[in-house]
């Protein structure tokens, strides 16, 4: 009778954690499916960054869930929702489909911005697609020029930009 209690308290255990991993993993924001990978360092080491020689492009999403068959990357923002993702929100997961895509081999069919209070989902179309390799190709040519100017008028992101010592138009 002891072995017919302690296999049902086992049994219960069990089926508490299944529930409470299924709770945690939709608070952090990732859809059902399998973690593949994770750069939130919550889990240990971190994973290799995504990585296309071609497009000069590497990457690292928070996570990457497998779900039947396919890879969706999710990016976890701190703070508060706004109204809507904001562009480089959209873009730095639009790369991370592409990685996925190119490293994986399997297209995205869309991924998951994350912020503390609400879920984007992006879709992964091919317009997005040509606009990131838009952007991605003016970064190239930029890299190219002499002089690139100040594109804001933001004392508050002049103050962190990692050039601030260097740029001759600081705020």
């Amino acid at each position: 009778m002891i072995v017919f209690y302690a296999g049902l308290f086992l049994l219960m255990l069990a089926l508490f954690l299944f529930w409470q991993s299924g709770r945690t993993q939709k608070a952090a924001g990732l859809p059902g499916g399998r973690v593949i990978y994770t750069d939130t360092h919550a889990w240990g080491k971190v994973e290799k960054p995504l990585y296309d020689s071609g497009l000069g492009l590497t990457g690292k999403p928070d996570y990457l869930v497998e779900k039947n068959g396919r890879y969706i990357p999710v990016e976890v923002k701190s703070g508060h929702a706004p109204q809507a993702p904001y562009d480089s929100h959209i873009y730095q997961l639009a790369s991370y489909c592409l990685l996925v895509e190119k490293t994986m081999g399997s297209r995205p069919p869309y991924g998951i911005i994350h912020y503390e209070d609400r879920d984007f989902a992006i879709d992964y179309t091919q317009e997005l697609e040509d606009a990131l390799l838009d952007i991605l190709a003016e970064m190239r040519r930029d890299e190219r020029r002499e002089a690139v100017n100040r594109s804001h008028e933001s004392g508050a992101r002049c103050a962190k930009c990692g050039f601030r010592e260097v740029c001759e138009q600081k705020l």
